[in-house]
């Protein structure tokens, strides 16, 4: 009972903070697994994804509330991403592809280095650009793959390209991000179950457990997403890709220089804003209010 208590915290907590920040449940809850409960990769990876079920589906649903979420983007990176989920964890039920691990932890720390440095300038009106279809597709298709495969990966990779990518505000990133990811988990949990059933059904209280603690935990991550400054959530996002991923291919010394650094240049950026925000003409500003309203 103890160990599916500390299950059901951990979902609460992996899903606040995928829900603020875009990323996080995938992995978070996957090591939890493996280390509470003793599982391979393939195992852990396709009872998260059970759970993952029900919390992206109420995710989704509270971003849908706060008005985060853009549905045409959500589908044009669900639909491939469900492609490549499905692949992703039809594969990892057959081998394991953890020699890959640094390869991908080295490029993401490298993306979240970007996004510090980008959200660190703390501009407050940004020209929008838009991505084409044909670039939602592949990379939903590959984000798909390395979330199944991986044990993760779907809000690290598409969260942090998008806002590196486009101008769009952060919130409706985040927002449309994870409500595609309910398309992606359904299709992983397809291909876990062809493969895993067993495993699943044998850690069926820890599937609820997850769930629960997610389930519980979703409508606040997507309240706190609505009502962060962006350019503290774009630092903040890009932080935290960054220090996780380096723990993996860097000494921890590292990792913490990483992470004061990046803590530093998210609030530098904040600050940033504010002053710009200050200096800006009234329809400026009083539209950067609106949205923070």
């Amino acid at each position: 009972m103890n160990k599916l208590l500390i299950v059901a915290v951990a979902g609460a907590l992996a899903q606040l903070v995928d829900g603020a920040l875009g990323m996080g449940f995938g992995i978070t809850a996957t090591t939890c697994m493996m280390t509470i409960a003793a599982l391979g990769p393939a195992q852990a990876s396709a009872i998260v994804h059970a759970a993952e079920l029900g919390t992206t589906l109420a995710s989704g649903a509270s971003h849908w509330k706060f008005g985060n979420v853009q549905w045409g983007t959500a589908l044009r990176l669900g639909v491939p991403g469900a492609l490549g989920a499905f692949l992703g964890a039809s594969v990892l039920s057959r081998i394991s592809l953890a020699a890959a691990a640094p390869v991908t932890a080295g490029i993401l720390t490298f993306v979240g280095a970007l996004l510090v440095w980008r959200f660190s300038r703390g501009r407050v009106q940004r020209t929008i650009r838009m991505v084409s279809p044909r670039f939602l597709g592949t990379l939903g298709f590959f984000a798909g793959f390395l979330d199944s495969s991986g044990g993760g990966g779907w809000g690290p990779l598409t969260s942090t390209t998008l806002l590196g990518a486009t101008s769009q505000e952060p919130r409706k990133i985040i927002g449309t991000v994870n409500t595609s990811e309910f398309l992606v988990t359904a299709a992983a949990s397809i291909g876990f179950a062809l493969g895993l059933w067993p495993t699943i059904v044998a850690h069926v209280w820890s599937v609820l457990a997850l769930l629960l603690g997610g389930v519980l935990a979703a409508p606040l991550g997507a309240y706190l997403v609505s009502r962060l400054n962006p350019s503290l959530l774009g630092g903040f996002v890009g932080t935290t890709l960054m220090t996780t991923n380096a723990l993996k291919v860097f000494p921890h010394w590292v990792a913490a220089l990483l992470f004061l650094s990046g803590a530093a240049l998210s609030v530098l950026g904040y600050l940033r804003a504010q002053a710009t925000l200050k200096a800006a003409p009234e329809d400026v500003r009083q539209k950067w209010l609106n949205r923070m309203s």
